[in-house]
């Protein structure tokens, strides 16, 4: 794909997240209530009112790609299989944080192409903050409708680590990790794809993320993290790759900046 059309792209999907941002803050803002998922995950009306109104934006923007979304997500990889571009959507990533009312969720879209994202775009409710990235064009943080900024990985990573885990689902493979970086380390426990837009702009050197995560978490953020100089990897050191099996749950893996380290060598001895 041209970086002129991921252009046109990016901005309609950043003005898509933030329409369904609004949607959801409405729902935050109400006395909401709370099902679950066949898999005793959390479901609000919020999920389902972003997954909607994306799922009808989406396949109306130039290219027509169809949308494989966490709320839809029983499509079979023989028919999704045959999608060489297609939208890769969380309408509401962190559903345990919206509940707990922290604000830490966020509307996470990607368009993936020859299974990588070529486009993301991570845009944060609550905060008013939108991060954004497409293949060859950089990545951007922006607040409101300021001026985005353009954003950085750390390198080199500083001398007091900064790690970011997750605030809902921490494994003892996690610590074992930590423990093993021999070193100084500062923990920040946040929920959501905010754990990767951290690394990408700066304020945070690794994230390793040894548990189980879908291909539709990391997406959007996986492309910002990657234009800002980073590195999402899996524990063989291959980047992910989306929309190569069938099932969508993401191997383990690791998000960094500082590429001059050899993260891997903390890993623990069975995964």
């Amino acid at each position: 794909m041209s970086q002129l059309d991921l252009a046109d792209l990016q901005e309609a999907v950043i003005v898509a997240t933030r329409r369904a941002g609004q949607k959801i803050l409405k729902i935050y803002a109400s006395d909401f209530q709370v099902g679950h998922k066949s898999d005793s995950s959390p479901l609000t009306a919020a999920d389902t009112a972003a997954h909607r109104y994306l799922g009808d934006v989406l396949p109306g923007l130039p290219g027509g790609f169809p949308v494989l979304s966490e709320e839809d997500s029983a499509l079979s990889y023989q028919e999704r299989k045959q999608w060489p571009t297609y939208w890769l959507v969380d309408p509401l990533d962190g559903t345990k944080e919206f509940v707990n009312r922290n604000g830490e969720f966020t509307v996470n879209v990607a368009l993936i192409h020859g299974h990588e994202p070529v486009l993301g775009v991570v845009h944060v409710p609550v905060q008013k903050t939108t991060y954004y990235a497409a293949a060859g064009l950089g990545a951007f943080r922006q607040e409101e409708d300021r001026t985005p900024e353009a954003i950085r990985v750390r390198k080199p990573a500083s001398e007091e680590l900064v790690v970011v885990g997750s605030r809902s689902h921490r494994s003892p493979a996690f610590q074992v990790y930590l423990d093993k970086l021999n070193g100084a380390y500062r923990l920040i426990s946040i929920g959501s794809s905010l754990k990767l837009c951290l690394v990408a702009e700066g304020r945070a050197d690794l994230y390793p993320r040894l548990g189980p995560t879908s291909e539709w978490d990391t997406a959007a953020a996986h492309c910002v993290v990657v234009e800002a100089g980073g590195q999402v990897i899996d524990v063989s050191g291959k980047p992910l790759r989306y929309n190569t099996k069938d099932s969508v749950l993401n191997p383990y893996f690791l998000v960094y900046g500082d590429d001059s380290r050899d993260w891997l060598s903390y890993l623990p001895d069975e995964l």
